[in-house]
């Protein structure tokens, strides 16, 4: 095979195959309030919201992002995130990446 045919091969690989494994995912920013998947977005109005999530998630529930005042819920997929705890039942600014439908979350700021 010449050069020009190895060169052409080439090409067609590569657009065939795309950029492979080793490109990052676009991160994202989603603002909502850090939720428990039991009482998503509603925790009754009557309780804080905080001390809520908190005992949903030591009763052996997920933590969630509520968005759109609770229409949406994302699943989070790094449980342990440093901030979870300290955030639960607040309104927040997350960024991360998105992927097979949960967050795995890069930062947490407050709102």
């Amino acid at each position: 095979m010449g050069a020009r045919a190895a060169s052409a091969a080439l090409v067609a690989l590569v657009v065939t195959v795309g950029p492979g494994p080793f490109v990052q995912a676009q991160q994202q920013t989603w603002v909502g309030m850090i939720s428990d998947s039991q009482c998503r977005g509603d925790h009754g109005g009557e309780v804080d919201p905080t001390e809520c999530t908190l005992k949903c998630i030591r009763n052996g529930d997920k933590f969630v992002l509520a968005t759109d005042n609770g229409v949406h819920i994302l699943p989070i997929a790094n449980q342990t995130f440093a901030g979870l705890q300290e955030h639960a039942g607040q309104t927040v600014k997350v960024t991360g990446e998105l992927k097979d439908g949960a967050i795995t979350i890069a930062r947490i700021d407050v709102r």
